[in-house]
C-alpha cells in the first residue's frame, strides 16, 4: 500500500469517529435514542443502513467461493431472501413500528402474556443476542483477517520490541488467525499481525458505534456503502478488463473448464442462473429455495432489520426502507459481484489437488488475492477502505443489535425490574449497552478462532435459524399462536441442529434445512393445539396497539368489527404487492446478469429473447406493486 491508499483509509476513520462523537449527547439520553435513533430515520437512510450491514467484508468472499464450487445458481440461497425482505416491508414494517418496542425479544411480552412470555423473552435475548449474533459476528471477523492479512503488514512496520511480544502471546494461546494453514512456518507472525489489525478495526468501530448509537451507525453506513460500491465497481472493471472483456471472459470460462472445474462443475453450470442448467438443482434443493424465505431466523424481519424499521419516522418510511434495502442488496450488489467471481475463476484457476473441504476457503481467498494483484494505487486504497468500511458497518450493527438484547431484555427487564425491583435511568442503561458491546466482541473473537471458512459458520447459523421462521410469521398473522409454540420451536431447533449437522453433510444442506423447518413447525403447532390461544385481554391489547393484518377476526370483533373483517383482504393486498415486486427484482437481476455474463437461457429460448422478456416483465409489473403497496388504499 502507498501513501495515497493510507490517506483514503485514514479519512474514513476520522469521519466515522467524528460522527460518533457528534451524536454522543443525543444517544446518551435513553434506550430509544441509543438503539433506535429516536425513531427519526428516513426510509432511504434506514434501507441503505440495512444494505451496508449485509454488504459486509465477508459476503463477497463467500459469494466468490459459492460461484466457484456451485455456480451462479448457488447464490440463489442469498437472493431468495429478497422475498423475506419484501414480506417485511409490505406486510410487517408498519406493524413493527406500531408495536413500539426496542427489540424483537421485547415483542414477546406484547404479543403473549404470563410467565411463558417472560421466559421466551429471556431465551430470545440470549439466543438471538448471543448465539446467533456472535456466530454471525465471528464469521465477519474471520473474513476481516483474510482481507487484512495481505495489506496490513505490522511485522514489517512495527519495531521488534513491540511486535515480538504479540507473537509470543498468540503462540502461547495456540489459536492461529491466518489464511495460511497452521503448519506454515510464519503462521504466528501472520496471526499476530492479524490480531493487531482486528483490534484496531474493532477499536475504531466500537468507538463510534458505542458513543453515537444507531444515529452514528446509520450515518456511517450511508458513506460506507457508497465507498464500497465505488471501490467494488472499480475492482469489477479491472477484473473484467484483465480477463479480456465480458465476452472474452465467458469464452475463457468455456475453454478453461471444458473438462470440468471444482467438483466436476461444467462451464454451463458455472454460468447458469436457472435450474435447468444448474449443478445439483434437485427437487430437494428447489423445495428448500422455495421455502428458505420463510424458514430462516429473520423471516418476519426480526433482529437488526426490525430495528431499522422501528427506527423509521413513519410506516411509509419503514416500507420504503425495505424496498431500498432489497434492490440495493439483491440486484445492485449482485450485478457487481458476479463478474468479479467469474473473472477470478479465469484469472486464478482452482487447484485440482485441493481436498473438497478446503476448496471453498481457497476460492474465498481469491477475492483478496485479486485485490492485491490487480488494483493500482488509489483504487487499492478505495477498495480496501470499502472492505474495511463494509466490515465496520456489519460489526457496528451486530454490536448495537446484540447490546440491545443484553441491555433492554436482560439487564433492564430481568436484573433491574424483576430481581431488584427498580427502574434504571436512561443514562445508566446506555452505559450498560456500551459495556455489553465489549463482551459480545470477546465472545465473537473466541468463536472466530474455531472457524475454517466463512461458509462453515454461515451454514451452522442458517440451520439454527431455520426452525424459527414459520412461528415468527404466524405470531403476526394468526391470533391462535401462543408463547408455548415459539418455545417449542426453539427447543426443537436447539436439540435437532447438532443431530442434523452430524447426520447430513454440507452436500445435503437442503434436506437438513427442510427437516429442521418441518420438525420445529410441527412442534409449535402441537403446542398451540394443546395450550390454546393467549388470554383475550392480551390479544385485545396487542390488536389495539399493532393492528395486524391476517386472521384476527375473533379478536378484532371485540375492538373494531369492520377492521377485523378487512384483515384477510389487507393481507392479500400486501402479499400481492410483495410477489409482484419480487418478480421485478428477480427479472431485473436475471435479465441483466444473463446479458453481462453470457449465461445460458432455458432450453429452446434464444438468449436475446429471454433477456428482453425478463426486463419487460420486470418493468411491466412495477406500476401494479407500487399502487398496491404505496397507493391510497395500502
Amino acid at each position: 500500500m502507498q501513501l495515497l491508499d493510507w490517506l483514503i483509509v485514514l479519512a474514513f476513520v476520522v469521519y466515522a469517529v467524528g460522527v460518533g462523537l457528534r451524536h454522543r449527547r443525543q444517544a446518551s439520553r435513553s434506550l430509544e435514542e441509543y438503539f433506535l435513533a429516536g425513531r427519526s430515520l428516513s426510509g432511504w437512510k434506514a434501507g441503505l443502513s440495512m444494505a451496508a450491514t449485509q454488504y459486509g467484508a465477508d459476503t463477497p468472499l463467500l459469494v466468490t467461493g459459492i460461484v466457484a464450487v456451485s455456480g451462479i445458481f448457488g447464490v440463489w440461497q442469498f437472493w431468495i431472501y429478497a422475498v423475506t425482505f419484501l414480506f417485511m416491508g409490505f406486510v410487517l414494517a408498519g406493524a413493527w413500528r406500531r408495536a413500539g418496542v426496542v427489540t424483537d425479544a421485547e415483542l414477546t411480552e406484547v404479543r403473549y402474556g404470563g410467565p411463558p412470555a417472560s421466559v421466551l423473552r429471556g431465551v430470545k435475548a440470549v439466543y438471538q443476542g448471543t448465539i446467533i449474533n456472535c456466530v454471525s459476528l465471528a464469521w465477519v471477523l474471520f473474513a476481516a483477517a483474510k482481507v487484512a492479512e495481505p495489506f496490513l503488514l505490522w511485522d514489517q512496520w512495527l519495531p521488534a520490541g513491540l511486535f515480538l511480544p504479540v507473537v509470543a502471546l498468540v503462540e502461547s494461546v495456540g489459536v492461529p488467525l491466518s489464511i495460511v494453514g497452521p503448519e506454515a512456518a510464519d503462521v504466528w507472525v501472520r496471526t499476530a499481525s492479524n490480531l493487531i489489525s482486528l483490534l484496531l478495526i474493532l477499536t475504531v468501530t466500537a468507538l463510534y458505534s458505542s458513543t453515537g448509537g444507531l444515529r452514528s451507525v446509520a450515518a456511517t453506513d450511508v458513506v460506507q456503502i457508497g465507498i464500497m460500491f465505488v471501490g467494488t465497481v472499480a475492482f469489477s472493471v479491472f477484473v473484467v478488463r484483465e480477463a479480456g472483456g465480458l465476452g472474452e471472459m465467458t469464452a475463457r470460462v468455456q475453454s478453461t473448464f471444458s473438462e470440468g472445474g471444482p467438483g466436476g462443475i461444467t462451464p454451463s453450470q458455472i454460468l447458469a442462473f436457472t435450474p435447468a442448467q444448474a449443478k445439483d438443482a434437485t427437487l430437494t434443493v428447489l423445495s428448500m429455495l422455495g421455502l428458505l424465505w420463510l424458514i430462516n431466523s429473520v423471516s418476519d424481519g426480526s433482529g437488526y432489520l426490525a430495528q431499522r424499521s422501528m427506527a423509521c419516522r413513519s410506516d411509509r418510511d419503514a416500507k420504503t426502507a425495505a424496498l431500498v434495502f432489497t434492490f440495493t442488496q439483491v440486484v445492485a450488489r449482485s450485478l457487481i459481484w458476479l463478474p468479479i467471481a467469474v473473472g477470478l475463476m479465469v484469472l486464478f484457476p482452482p487447484d485440482p489437488s485441493l481436498p473438497p473441504e478446503l476448496l471453498q476457503g481457497d476460492r474465498e481467498a481469491t477475492f483478496v488475492r485479486g485485490m492485491a494483484e490487480l488494483l493500482p494505487v488509489g483504487v487499492m486504497g478505495l477498495m480496501l477502505t470499502g472492505m474495511l468500511a463494509a466490515l465496520a458497518s456489519t460489526v457496528d450493527t451486530h454490536l448495537n443489535w446484540g447490546a440491545s438484547y443484553w441491555t433492554n431484555d436482560l439487564y433492564k427487564r430481568f436484573i433491574c425490574q424483576s430481581w431488584r425491583g427498580t427502574e434504571p435511568s436512561g443514562r445508566s442503561l446506555v452505559w450498560v449497552a456500551r459495556g455489553s458491546s465489549l463482551v459480545i466482541l470477546l465472545i465473537a473473537l473466541a468463536i472466530m478462532s474455531q472457524l475454517t471458512s466463512i461458509n462453515q459458520a454461515w451454514q451452522v447459523n442458517l440451520l439454527f435459524g431455520a426452525g424459527l421462521g414459520v412461528v415468527q410469521v404466524l405470531r403476526w398473522l394468526w391470533w391462535r399462536m401462543n408463547a408455548w409454540g415459539e418455545i417449542s420451536a426453539m427447543a426443537v431447533s436447539a436439540v435437532a441442529a447438532p443431530v442434523l449437522l452430524a447426520a447430513f453433510g454440507d452436500d445435503q444442506q437442503a434436506l437438513r434445512l427442510l427437516l429442521m423447518g418441518a420438525l420445529s413447525t410441527l412442534a409449535a403447532l402441537v403446542a398451540v393445539w394443546l395450550k390454546g390461544p393467549e388470554a383475550p385481554e392480551v390479544l385485545e391489547a396487542f390488536y389495539r396497539r399493532v393492528r395486524p393484518v391476517g386472521y384476527w377476526r375473533p379478536v378484532g370483533e371485540m375492538v373494531d368489527r369492520s377492521g377485523a373483517a378487512a384483515g384477510p383482504g389487507r393481507l392479500a393486498r400486501a402479499l400481492t404487492a410483495m410477489l409482484l415486486c419480487a418478480v421485478t427484482v428477480f427479472s431485473v437481476l436475471v435479465g441483466f446478469g444473463t446479458w453481462m455474463l453470457g449465461s445460458p437461457a432455458p432450453a429452446g429460448i434464444p438468449t436475446p429473447v429471454w433477456v428482453v422478456s425478463l426486463l419487460l416483465v420486470g418493468a411491466g409489473v412495477a406500476p401494479f406493486w407500487c399502487r398496491l403497496g404505496f397507493g391510497r388504499d395500502a
